[in-house]
């Protein structure tokens, strides 16, 4: 049986496109005659434009409403007039791998087989490699009322630490002690997932574990802190406020944390004898004395043996467990976090050290750089 074509389709195309066959990178051939008309943008008269190969390969749509075509038509007469700026879309060109398991809508069909695809080549759905981690960057004394203050981003995960010092009695079972309260804050504003009200488990975990580390690293001597035992310390609360959420939320608050203490500058104080009160002079300020360096590296474990290193919120929600590893400079364990799942190998385990240590190498090397760009030449 003959096919039926409208008449329009005999029509020359204004425009031609073409791809050479074989070749991945899609050129276009546009004729004189289009190149003028190109030039004729406005609410001049064109002539329709007919859908031939050129115009097919060049993935022309009849109900665009880009070209002013009546959507929906089967067709139309060839002598149509068009009585809109004629734009030829090239948009909609894309290079699909010819696997259907890369394709976009598997990722939402079948996530974890869509990652598992991508992972058997030793990569991510975002371009990195395994043991690859995002983009790493600090800003120090964003918050000009603070006392120390620091901005850490991991690739779209962004968290910002204020510190703010104040007075208080010291422990009466430690007189010689001050303290320091952290207080991570999750809220709707970083994801969908938190709400408003009381802190919710998961922050309240992030919150003990910044106190862990705190406590396991000695990253201050709470003796530095005493200002008159038995009568007057300094206390710093710490508040980390998640910005933005995507996976990987206790590194960031280490290092936000990190950062804003070696930001801290404490007034000079002393004990009127006659008094007993405080004088503070705050012509004088004094950093804090940092005694180690902690570093978070964070890990997800798929299928219970591949190991990723900074995972994003969606990876850390397919994984099959996470394990978060926290050392100093000289190499020593401050603090291990695996919240349940799968379980590690010694070996693993051991991997997982390896490569914080290197992690740590590099996140202080940032860290020295950017204080060091701070001080008065």
């Amino acid at each position: 049986m003959q096919e039926t074509r409208p008449a329009w389709l005999s029509s020359p195309p204004l425009y031609s496109a073409f791809q050479i066959p074989g070749s991945r990178k899609a050129q276009t051939n546009i004729s004189v005659e289009s190149a003028a008309a190109e030039q004729l943008r406005g609410p001049e008269v064109r002539r329709y434009p007919g859908a031939g190969a050129g115009a097919r390969a060049g993935r022309w749509r009849p109900g665009s409403s880009e070209c002013g075509c009546p959507a929906g038509g089967s067709s139309y007469p060839s002598g149509l007039q068009l009585h809109l700026p004629f734009r030829w879309d090239f948009s909609h060109r894309e290079t699909i791998p010819p696997d259907s398991h890369f394709l976009p809508s598997r990722k939402t069909v079948e996530p974890l087989e869509y990652y598992r695809r991508f992972l058997k080549e030793n990569c991510r759905p975002d371009g990195r490699e395994l043991g690859e981690f995002r983009t790493t960057t600090v800003n120090v004394g964003s918050i000009g009322t603070a006392d120390g203050s620091s901005l850490v981003k991991l690739g779209n995960t962004t968290v910002i630490c204020g510190i703010k010092a104040e007075f208080g009695a010291p422990p009466t079972d430690a007189p010689d002690k001050g303290y320091i309260v952290p207080n991570v804050d999750l809220s709707p504003l970083c994801s969908w997932r938190f709400r408003s009200g009381p802190p919710g488990e998961e922050a309240q975990v992030a919150s003990q574990f910044i106190a862990d580390v705190i406590e396991n690293s000695q990253i201050i001597q709470k003796e530095d802190l005493c200002i008159s035992p038995g009568k007057l310390a300094w206390v710093l609360y710490c508040d980390l406020i998640c910005l933005n959420h995507d996976g990987n939320i206790l590194d960031a608050c280490t290092f936000a944390l990190l950062a804003a203490l070696k930001n801290v500058q404490l007034p000079e104080v002393n004990i009127n004898e006659e008094t007993a009160l405080a004088e503070v002079n705050l012509k004088k300020k004094s950093y804090l004395n940092i005694r180690t360096h902690p570093v978070a590296t964070s890990f997800a474990v798929f299928d219970d043996t591949l190991l990723i290193v900074d995972p994003t919120e969606e990876e850390e929600h397919l994984a099959t467990g996470t394990l978060t590893v926290v050392m100093d400079e000289e190499g020593k364990l401050c603090c291990l976090h695996k919240p349940g799942g799968s379980g590690l190998t010694g070996a693993k385990l051991q991997d997982c050290m390896s490569r914080a240590v290197t992690r740590h190498k590099e996140v202080k090397k940032l860290m020295d750089e950017v204080f060091k760009s701070m001080k008065p030449k």
